[in-house]
Parts: structure tokens; C-alpha cells; sequence
């Protein structure tokens, strides 16, 4: 059993949780992820490993109450423990020799994009990060953020932090002015990785996007996270989670992760008669 040292809300619906892992911490780096079932018969989710401690044995992730799954992660507390923590799974994050570096990203997708910058800023890299939000309500990890970038731009998509944009119109801005990164790192939302390197292949600059399709066993047998990138088949858990942004289908991405999306929901909402029966009596 894993237990749950710490526990936090981010934002509304939005938590991070650092769990006692020792082995998993030992190895964990950035931009890999790990699977984890809240009980023995539960459902596998992946989460990307938000930060870790070797020296405490401890790994945190970040996640969003999205399903039935994540709710039953969210109702857990400080002492609870887990099923299953596996991981590090997936190939971490190339950030060696990365002079100058731009990290972008979206919503809670800014989970994944911190340790990155982190590690990034720690190695000497000059960095800086553009993250976006709905409102100023759903911003996460702005301290965080300032101590790991060499320079933050935070936008909102209401303006109601005074920043009103995309992170695409912030990207756009410093590559129009003549900003030149070694590599534009983006994370979040398909469609938003998708206009970030629509936006960076005119200048042929190097476009790095961290997929999360849907997954299940995360060692490549299960076949369920499978993308088109260069127009061959690549499966996210082991070939990824990054990949070359300018090569990757994420059209047919979209479509696939959102095969599922009703059943979900359906399983969100579902409640169980016979427990709250057995409740009332």
C-alpha cells in the first residue's frame, strides 16, 4: 500500500497529492508518469509524475476530478492509502543541452509542464514559460512557476488576470519579435499543442508535445494509447509520452480520445442503488 502523506487542492477540482514511494521515487524524472488504482479492483488511471523526493521516498501527482475514477481519488485523505503506484513509466523528458528553452502550457496540463521547466531552469537553461488559464480562479502553481522560469507570462482566456490571450498569441509575439528556443516544449490540450506547432513550423523550430491518449496497462501491450506521428503507429506509454510535435496526427488523437467520453461521464454520474440502500438502513 502506498500511503498519502500530503494533500492538496489546488483549484476547484484540482488536487495534488504526494504519495510514500520509495522505489518509484528513486528513478522518477521529469515527464514520465505513473499508474495507479485507488483499490485492488479499481480502474488503472495514469497521471505524470508532478515532482519527487528521493531522499523522503515521496511522489506527487496532479490531477483533475474528470471521472469516477479521479472523484474517488479526490475523497481520499492524509493517512489513506493506495493500491497501486507503478511507475516511472514512459521516457522522461530530453532536456540535455537545451541552451534556451520555451515551456508552454495549458490548464492543468501546467501539471506536467513545471517539473519540466524545473529541471530545464535547474540545468542552467535559460527558460521561459507561457501558461494559460480559463480564469484567474484555475490558475495553478504561479509560485512555482516563478521560481523556475527565467521569464512567466500567465494569460487568461476571460482576461480577468489582466492577461487576456492564448498561450498561442504570447508564442506568437516572441517568435514574431525573433525569439529563437532550442526546443518549445507544450503540454495541455490537444488542440492547443496542435496551434502551438502549426505556429512553430514556419521556422522549423524544434516542437516537442507530451500525448496523453487513453491508457491502460502502460508497457505497450495493450495497444490502447496508439498514435499516428510521421504517419507510422507509435504507443504513447513506451515510445513516449513526448513526441515530435510538427510529425503527430492530432486530428485522429482528438477523435480517439474522445471515443469514450459519454461512457465516462455515464460512470461519473452513475449511482449505485444498492449502496445507498444498504446506507439508509
Amino acid at each position: 500500500m502506498y500511503a498519502i502523506i500530503k494533500k492538496e487542492q489546488l483549484s476547484e477540482g484540482v488536487y495534488r497529492i504526494t504519495v510514500h514511494a520509495p522505489l518509484v521515487a528513486k528513478k522518477a524524472r521529469p515527464g514520465q508518469f505513473i499508474i495507479l488504482r485507488v483499490t485492488s479492483d479499481g480502474e488503472r488511471i495514469p497521471l505524470t509524475v508532478g515532482g519527487y523526493d528521493r531522499n523522503r521516498g515521496t511522489v506527487s501527482v496532479m490531477f483533475q476530478v474528470a471521472g469516477a475514477t479521479t472523484r474517488k481519488l479526490a475523497e481520499l485523505k492524509e493517512g489513506d492509502s493506495l493500491a497501486d503506484f507503478v511507475g516511472p513509466l514512459g521516457r522522461p523528458t530530453e532536456i540535455e543541452g537545451l541552451r534556451r528553452a520555451c515551456v508552454i502550457g495549458g490548464g492543468v496540463g501546467c501539471a506536467i509542464a513545471y517539473p519540466i521547466a524545473k529541471a530545464l531552469y535547474e540545468q542552467g537553461t535559460d527558460v521561459t514559460v507561457i501558461i494559460g488559464f480559463r480564469d484567474t480562479s484555475r490558475i495553478i502553481l504561479e509560485d512555482e512557476f516563478r521560481s523556475a522560469s527565467t521569464t512567466l507570462h500567465i494569460l487568461t482566456d476571460d482576461g480577468s488576470n489582466g492577461n487576456k490571450g492564448f498561450v498561442t498569441a504570447a508564442l506568437g509575439e516572441l517568435l514574431t519579435a525573433g525569439e529563437v528556443f532550442d526546443d518549445v516544449i507544450a503540454i495541455g490540450p490537444i488542440m492547443m499543442m496542435k496551434a502551438v506547432a502549426e505556429l512553430t513550423r514556419p521556422y522549423n523550430m524544434k516542437t516537442t508535445v507530451s500525448m496523453n491518449p487513453i491508457m491502460i496497462d502502460g508497457t505497450g501491450m495493450c495497444g490502447g494509447c496508439r498514435l499516428t506521428v510521421g504517419g507510422q503507429t507509435k504507443f504513447a506509454c513506451v515510445d513516449g509520452p513526448d513526441f515530435d510535435g510538427h510529425l503527430v496526427d492530432f486530428d485522429a488523437a482528438a477523435k480517439r480520445n474522445g471515443m469514450y467520453r459519454d461512457g465516462e461521464r455515464a460512470d461519473y454520474e452513475h449511482v449505485c442503488k444498492l449502496l445507498e440502500n444498504a446506507r439508509a438502513q
